[in-house]
């Protein structure tokens, strides 16, 4: 659990919080202790996105990383990250214990088939879920809130204000009324999730009611394929052991402080997702050393 006693005067993300959540590995650690995460994510013309979330667990510390798409556009994700292995969107019934953590959504489509994904996924798997982009979309229009709340997996919400007006069923206009903090809490009580609205001052809300706001991040990271690099660490993290609430609080600081070397390196105008991701690493080592 997140100790939440430390963050409870400021409610700000900090990087000497972040270093009691990642610390410097054993010398004699192997991948298998690193964590297995599965990505299901992509499709025809946004395979992209798969790549982007499976290289941010990687670059989280991930020992193993398999991404679920299409067999078609397994040659897609081998040439962009042939570190990871792939499998077919159409094998995962029955084979989600293998994995330490799941990240669910980006690119993936929101037709039929997906739906009955997401169903299957929140039904049989109970370890950390971070759920992001299309699948939030699917969860909103085909009411599944439900089968969110009572699914047996810890799972992660990770929307834009979009997404996050579908999700409560409101307008745009009227979501952009609220405060962020109260928008966060919201979904995180309707889906008994954590929950992470992204954007300017990302919020974490916890299952307990409290809310936390990041210190990192700059506006060169307003583009595309950013929030596929953050769903990448929150599952990387996740699937290295530590609890949701601390993935969740410590990625948004990472993924932040990795803008922010890209922006220094790369201007804010130059920043690319594929940038951030890269820099996952040496983010990591500014708080935690080699």
């Amino acid at each position: 659990m997140i100790a939440e006693n430390k963050l409870e005067t400021t409610g700000i993300i900090t990087k000497e919080y972040v270093h009691t959540v990642i610390k410097k590995r054993r010398r004699d650690i192997h991948k298998g202790d690193c964590g297995k995460v599965l990505i299901i994510a992509g499709s025809k013309g946004m395979a992209g996105t798969a790549v982007l979330c499976g290289l941010a667990a990687y670059r989280s510390g991930s020992g193993l990383v398999r991404i679920a798409i299409d067999e078609e556009l397994f040659p897609i994700i081998q040439i962009g990250l042939p570190e990871a292995t792939c499998v077919s969107r159409n094998a995962l019934s029955g084979q989600l214990s293998q994995y330490d953590a799941i990240a669910m959504g980006p690119g993936m489509g929101d037709d039929q088939k997906n739906e009955e994904i997401i169903r299957s996924v929140l039904a049989e798997f109970s370890g950390p879920l971070v759920l992001d982009a299309d699948s939030l979309n699917i969860v909103a229009q085909r009411k599944l809130a439900e089968a969110v709340r009572h699914s047996s997996a810890e799972i992660i919400l990770t929307p834009h204000e979009a997404e996050a007006a579908r999700l409560l069923e409101i307008p745009l206009a009227e979501l952009k009324k609220r405060k962020r903090n109260d928008i966060a809490k919201t979904i995180s009580e309707k889906f008994c999730a954590v929950s992470v609205l992204k954007g300017a001052d990302t919020v974490v809300a916890m299952k307990s009611g409290k809310t936390y706001i990041n210190s990192t991040g700059n506006a060169g990271m307003a583009t595309g394929g950013s929030g596929d690099v953050l769903t990448g660490v929150i599952a990387g993290f996740s699937g290295q052991g530590i609890s949701v609430s601390d993935a969740a609080v410590a990625a948004v600081f990472v993924h932040g402080l990795a803008g922010d070397l890209g922006s220094s390196q790369f201007s804010q105008h130059g920043l690319m997702a594929g940038d951030i991701a890269d820099l996952i690493g040496p983010a990591i080592k500014t708080i935690v050393g080699k």
